[in-house]
């Protein structure tokens, strides 16, 4: 029977996200084989973590293109990304919360070139005036992204209904990002 890499690393995401420290039995389990089979697979945990993460920064990338958040008014382009980004929260949640990946200058360097496309996004919605301008690009980006990846583990904990999930991070960040009129 072959094994199928992707689904290892869906399952190796699902224990770390939650789990930074969990041992290779733990993802082994989840994956539904043996530790000798990940070993194979993988030939220690710090490979499997480059995998995950490269697995992530592509599937972020996916959807980036997806989404095509160049295109249009800004706050549309930010739905857009949401229904993107949802699919690949969980990915986005291991991205941002484990730290052997920022040990590694090419996950870096990638990590830095996806988080550009996405604060360019929010610099053109405050230059439309759509977004807050008192609030840093750099600051939207690292907000959304963050709770992209908490709606990964709200999801992932049955704490939100994966079909509200797209909804709930939309109308969270946009209700903190938007501008609004002044009020005389």
């Amino acid at each position: 029977m072959a094994i199928d890499r992707d689904s290892v690393l869906n399952a190796a995401v699902g224990v770390l996200s939650r789990q930074p420290q969990a041992a290779m039995d733990e993802i082994a389990r989840a994956a539904g084989i043996s530790r000798a089979t990940l070993h194979r697979l993988f030939p220690g945990r710090d490979a499997l973590v480059r995998e995950v993460g490269a697995l992530g920064l592509r599937r972020f990338a996916e959807a980036l293109d997806e989404a095509r958040i160049e295109e249009g008014d800004a706050t549309a382009a930010v739905r857009r990304l949401v229904d993107a980004v949802i699919p690949v929260s969980q990915l986005c949640a291991f991205l941002t919360g484990e730290s052997k990946l920022y040990e590694d200058s090419e996950i870096n360097q990638s990590w830095d070139r996806l988080d550009a496309r996405v604060r360019e996004l929010f610099l053109r919605g405050q230059q439309e005036g759509a977004f807050r301008i008192e609030l840093p690009a750099a600051w939207l980006s690292e907000a959304f992204l963050d709770l992209v990846a908490g709606v990964g583990w709200a999801v992932q904990d049955g704490r939100l209904a994966p079909r509200d999930s797209a909804h709930a991070l939309a109308e969270l960040f946009l209700g903190g990002a938007t501008r609004r009129p002044a009020t005389p």
